[in-house]
This record gives C-alpha cells, structure tokens and sequence, in this order.
C-alpha cells in the first residue's frame, strides 16, 4: 500500500471520529438526563477482571458510561490526527494496522443507542442492530493490533489492503452470528451478548500472541524497540478494556491513561524506529 493510500484510511478515520463526536454532541443533548433511568434498567455488570473486583465495592454510577464513550471517542480523534502527523510521509506497514485500532473507539458512540431508546421508545431491533456494529468495531480493533505485530515480523507489506478486508470479514462474521438481547444490558450500557466467556478466552489468547509476536519481531530484527511496542500494545488493550467496561469512577482514570500510555509507546517506537531507515 502506498502512503498516499494509507493516508486516505487515516484521513478517514478523522472524518469517522470526528462525525462520532459530533453524535455524541447531539445525543447528550436528548438523552443525558435519561442516564440514570437507563442505568436503573440495566441487569448485569460489565465483564472483566478489574471491573469485578472493583463492583465488589463500588456500585455502578450512572453517568460513567457517557464519560467513558466521550473519552473513547475524544482519543480516537486526537489519537488517529497526531498519527496521521507524524506518520505521513514514515513508511511503516505496522502504524496502518494501528491506526485501525484507534480508529475502531470512535464506534463507541453506539452506545447513546440505549438511553435515546428511554426518551424516543424505538423498536429493541434498533440496539440489536447498534450492538453489532459496536461488537464489529471492538473485535476489528483487536484484531487490527494483532495484524500490527503480524507485521511486525515480516509479513510482506503489499498485501496490507488484502489483510485489511480478512479483519473486516473475521469480525463481521463475529458480529453477525454472536446472539444480542436488545431489551437486557449492563451497567456500561452494553446490551447482551452470549458466549462471553468464550470469548473472553479468545481475546486474550489474540492479545498474548500479539505481544510475544512482537517480542519474537525484536529478535529477528535486531531491535528493542518491539519490546517495547508489544507491551505498549498490552498497555493500550488493557486499558481500552478497563475504559469501556466501566461503570464506577474507579476505573476510567486509570483505564484512559493505560490507553493513552500505551499508543505513545508504540507511535513514538515506531516513528523513531523507521526514521532511522
């Protein structure tokens, strides 16, 4: 792929951040006094190790989850314009794959779907149709970062347009067949999904391999940089995942700056390991 062509895709990703925020924008304007009711409604809380310890003492509050998804969106646009600054004219096959991944938290903004539903009583096919764009966004950034390390460790950079549409089929194909309960969500205001603990289970078994293949990229390369890149990838998912799972004041913090920590490490690791090409 050329840099002008990759550069398109970011150019994109600014303008889909960009549109996302301004959803956000007009959805809170109707739906922000409706948190809590929608809140009040929810059956379950969101999955997640940190996320379970800290609901043992910390009951859900209602307006977190439109916190989380303005700071999820608010990064996806910084995020993919800085990128896009000092990545232009860099050739690395890794920073597109990457930017995908920044780019997949401007779907976040899916989730106005279920306190607008509260103030506008639209059909539930209407969430069921969201969730799966929000469960398609999630699972492509994932597997967007995977392609990243992939990479990472030689994988022929001409073929990034031919990668790019086997993630978006890989998590179309998940977000197409996963079962979703449009009329029963969490606290984080994310409706039902089935087989969590399955998936759960494959998520991080792409994480782990993600970050070892980077590891095994710093051998063959020669270079500590993708040491440092894996685990800023590991920082980066772990603290999207603390982000959008929450539903306290505990964990966005902590979450956000695992996220922000994270995409510093591998932009600044990668621009400094190409300029030196």
């Amino acid at each position: 792929m050329t840099l002008s062509a990759r550069n398109d895709f970011f150019k994109g990703g600014i303008i889909l951040s960009a549109l996302s925020l301004g959803l956000v924008a007009v959805g809170a304007y109707f739906a922000f006094s409706a948190y809590p009711e929608a809140s009040a409604l929810a059956a379950l809380r969101p999955r997640g190790i940190i996320q379970a310890l800290a609901g043992v003492f910390i009951g859900p509050s209602a307006y977190v989850p439109f916190f989380t998804m303005l700071a999820a969106v608010t990064y996806s646009f910084i995020s993919i314009i800085l990128i896009k600054h000092f990545f232009e004219k860099t050739q690395s096959p890794e920073i597109l794959f990457f930017g995908l991944f920044v780019i997949s938290l401007s779907f976040e903004f899916v989730r106005l779907m279920i306190p607008l539903r509260t103030v506008f009583a639209f059909p539930a096919m209407y969430i069921i149709s969201g969730s799966r764009v929000l469960i398609f966004a999630r699972y492509f950034g994932l597997f967007s970062l995977f392609a990243a390390s992939v990479y990472a460790a030689g994988l022929d950079a001409q073929k990034q347009q031919n990668t790019f549409f086997i993630l978006v089929l890989a998590a179309l194909i998940i977000a197409m067949h996963i079962p979703i309960d449009g009329i029963v969500w969490d606290s984080a205001l994310v409706p039902w999904s089935g087989y969590g603990s399955m998936f759960a289970v494959v998520e991080a078994g792409i994480l782990a391999v993600t970050v070892i293949t980077f590891f095994i990229s710093a051998y063959t390369r020669g270079s500590r940089a993708y040491v440092h890149i894996g685990l800023g990838a590991l920082l980066a998912f772990a603290g999207r995942t603390m982000l959008i799972n929450s539903d306290t004041w505990v964990t966005p913090l902590p979450g956000f700056l695992a996220l922000v920590a994270g995409t510093w490490i591998i932009a600044s690791r990668l621009r400094r390991e190409y300029l030196w090409l």
